[in-house]
């Protein structure tokens, strides 16, 4: 019977995407190819930011609702930094820095007492995440900020079958978010420190009995996670500007990756990121009244069908 069903429910997922895929294609081929690629770019920006909260959250089980701030604060520092020298690399490192940093003082002033008790850190980083956003306001207002992209990434790719120009920016967020994927994947599963890592969330007291510090371990890991917010604020700096509410917006969409994907998973995230980004764009380009609902109703199937995530493992 339950065959029955997954038979019933893939036909239900895949006829209709099928239709909308020929009726896309045959309406409007340029609009259709130009929005999964804007769909595509958009997910590589999600799962930047995301990749980090599946370090904090859905790896380390630690509930920091406070990840969208850290994208805003390195977006703005990244934004300042890159105004003022014209080098767009120093302005990534500075946004990495700065969100890392902050990160890890929320790990060893908060996180660390609090292990294991997720409503105390649901409602201790909420304040926290309006408190930065509430300075981020009083020192830099709430007037749109935008960095320029690099020269190298300025203008449009030109000739490309169908589409025929395309930002060569967001085009660059595809490798640069295959690259950090593969790069955190190999990290947390071919390194000696991802293995801590992981051995620390499994069994806290027995790696500590090893004689490693976990602390530091973990401290280590909330810091790379944090950082990685502030990378994608700086990322998303040039094409979704800086400004008062994006915070929300990226924490949310953080969220759904992961809760998508499955905790932990970062092949996971990848997977939640590419169905948001991509749900995200061909709703606003086909049914912009509705595009929301489109991801609400991603997220609903998911709970009710593989409430641990598409990659999700059980615990």
């Amino acid at each position: 019977m339950s065959r029955i069903w997954k038979a019933f429910w893939i036909l239900a997922l895949v006829l209709p995407l099928s239709v909308f895929l020929v009726w896309g294609i045959w309406h409007n081929a340029k609009l259709f190819f130009i929005t999964l690629l804007n769909g595509l770019t958009l997910a590589s920006l999600y799962f930047i930011v995301a990749s980090g909260f599946t370090l904090v959250f859905g790896l380390m089980r630690n509930v920091n609702l406070a990840h969208g701030s850290l994208y805003l604060l390195g977006g703005y520092v990244g934004y300042f930094v890159g105004a003022k020298t014209g080098y767009f690399v120093l302005a990534l490192a500075a946004g990495f820095v700065a969100a890392a940093f902050v990160g890890l003082l929320m790990q060893v002033a908060i996180f660390r007492f609090m292990q294991g008790q997720d409503l105390r850190q649901t409602m201790v980083t909420i304040g926290l995440s309006i408190v930065i956003a509430d300075l981020l306001l009083w020192a830099i207002g709430a007037q749109v900020h935008q960095l320029s992209a690099p020269d190298g990434l300025a203008g449009p790719l030109r000739d490309i079958p169908l589409i025929t120009a395309y930002s060569k920016y967001r085009m660059a967020l595809l490798p640069v978010g295959i690259a950090i994927g593969v790069l955190l994947w190999l990290f947390l599963n071919r390194t000696r420190v991802g293995m801590m890592i992981r051995a620390g969330v499994d069994d806290r007291a027995m790696l500590a009995a090893t004689g490693i510090n976990v602390n530091l371990v973990f401290a280590a890991t909330f810091a790379i996670g944090a950082g990685l917010a502030g990378l994608g604020g700086v990322i998303g700096a040039v094409e979704l500007s800086m400004v008062p509410g994006e915070d929300v917006r990226l924490l949310l969409a953080s969220l759904i990756v992961v809760i998508v994907g499955g905790m932990g998973s970062v092949v996971g995230a990848a997977v939640g990121a590419t169905i948001l980004g991509v749900a995200e764009t061909y709703g606003l380009a086909y049914a912009p009244t509705y595009s929301v609902v489109f991801t609400f109703v991603i997220l609903v199937l998911v709970l009710a069908f593989r409430p641990r995530g598409i990659l999700g493992q059980a615990a």
